[in-house]
């Protein structure tokens, strides 16, 4: 069985957010990184070499294939910032009041954080990161 390619490394994530050459990704990534550490209460990780994570959860599926994945965070792109969590789709009230933003199964894609209301993204991010803890670490 293969390992997954994306685990919690031992780097800064403040390091990492350090070489984000797009200023406006950057101070954004450092609010959010901000934001989602306090909603979480947990320390920022850096997974893999683009991901920053909150917390942590082990999935084991039907198949045998487990692993540890993290329980929220975000990874600022070129295109992007992308924020995960697979508890948003719960929530499509919250998501109504949101902003501007594309969705996928697992995360959010915000161009700027400007395009967002940022007390919306924190009710949401709370919202599915207590749904995640409640499922995984209870």
């Amino acid at each position: 069985m293969s390992e997954n390619k994306t685990i919690a490394t031992t780097a800064s994530a403040r390091a990492f957010l350090d070489t984000v050459e797009n200023e406006t990704r950057r101070n954004d990534s450092y609010t959010l990184l901000d934001l989602i550490q306090k909603i979480t209460g947990q320390p920022p990780v850096l997974w893999g070499n683009s991901l920053i994570g909150f917390g942590s959860y082990h999935y084991k599926y039907d198949t045998g294939r487990e692993g540890d994945m993290l329980m929220a965070g975000f990874s600022p792109r070129k295109q992007n910032l992308a924020i995960y969590n697979t508890g948003f789709i719960r929530y499509p009230d919250i998501m109504k009041r949101l902003g501007k933003y594309k969705a996928g199964k697992s995360c959010l894609y915000i161009n700027k954080l400007s395009d967002v209301d940022l007390d919306v993204l924190s009710e949401l991010i709370e919202k599915a990161y207590d749904y995640m803890n409640k499922k995984y670490n209870s």
